[in-house]
């Protein structure tokens, strides 16, 4: 749903994890980075996500020093910088996305230092302009997030935070109450990327969590096949698949579709 009516912020996170959840499965939750291969393809490529079955798509916003994302993830932000990619190119490419036909919710995951240079009210304000629901600022810490939370909450914007397997119980605690839409728990120490493995313990970890918050929790990094996909949906609300995705971008829409709907078949 597009335009006036379509549901906006953590209500839109929520609906489509309640959406998900009402046809027996988990979310499927895909990012691409913008401008990669080049930004003329980003719109292509999210309506592939789309239409390959992606309930939520995060959209990575382009940073000289990814600190959270591995070799993938880095080179496709670089190549985007190199292509002319700014902060606000990447609000004009949201904005087509809605223009376009995207309607799931879409986020922007991105760090912080190009948000603060932005300004935090009309980084918020133009986020929710340009149709994002929601923002992932992977290396902002709790205790330095609250202006930029205020921003969101006065602008309808979703900010997610992110647990980790060292997070201590009561930094647990703070952040899912902290947080809005769902909580992103991160699988495994490290950055983002395929084939590293995932954390032995990530049940026990899932449980530990789920202890804290009856709010949505997606699972994050290192995800990347339909065999994983199939074993961990039972565990949580929603799974991001990240790197692979990028991967999968350069081969073109159609490829990207098909691999897409091979992740969502497996839910």
């Amino acid at each position: 749903m597009t335009g006036p009516h379509r549901r906006h912020g953590a209500a839109a996170l929520q609906a489509a994890f309640d959406a998900a959840h009402e046809k027996g499965r988990c979310a499927l939750i895909t990012y691409i980075t913008l401008g990669y291969p080049a930004p003329t393809e980003t719109p292509c490529l999210a309506k592939a996500l789309q239409e390959g079955g992606a309930d939520i798509i995060e959209l990575g916003v382009p940073f000289s020093d990814p600190v959270a994302d591995g070799p993938t993830i880095q080179r496709a932000s670089y190549t985007a910088l190199r292509a002319g990619m700014t902060l606000r190119g990447c609000m004009v490419l949201a904005t087509r996305l809605r223009q376009e036909g995207v309607t799931v919710p879409l986020m922007f995951m991105g760090y912080y230092n190009p948000i603060l240079n932005y300004g935090l009210e009309a980084y918020a304000g133009d986020c929710a302009d340009s149709g994002i629901d929601g923002l992932v600022v992977p290396d902002l810490p709790l205790e330095e997030a609250e202006p930029l939370r205020e921003a969101c909450q006065r602008h309808d914007v979703a900010l997610v935070f992110l647990v980790a397997p060292t997070t201590p119980i009561d930094r647990i605690v703070r952040l899912v109450e902290a947080t809005s839409g769902f909580l992103y728990v991160v699988s495994r120490m490290g950055t983002t990327g395929v084939g590293l493995g995932l954390d032995a313990d990530l049940a026990q970890y899932l449980a530990l969590v789920r202890r804290y918050t009856q709010k949505p929790l997606a699972l994050g990094f290192g995800i990347s096949t339909p065999d994983q996909v199939r074993a961990l949906a039972p565990q949580v609300n929603g799974l991001i698949v990240g790197s692979a995705i990028v991967e999968q971008a350069t081969r073109g829409p159609g490829m990207l579709r098909a691999y897409v709907c091979s992740l969502r078949a497996a839910l």
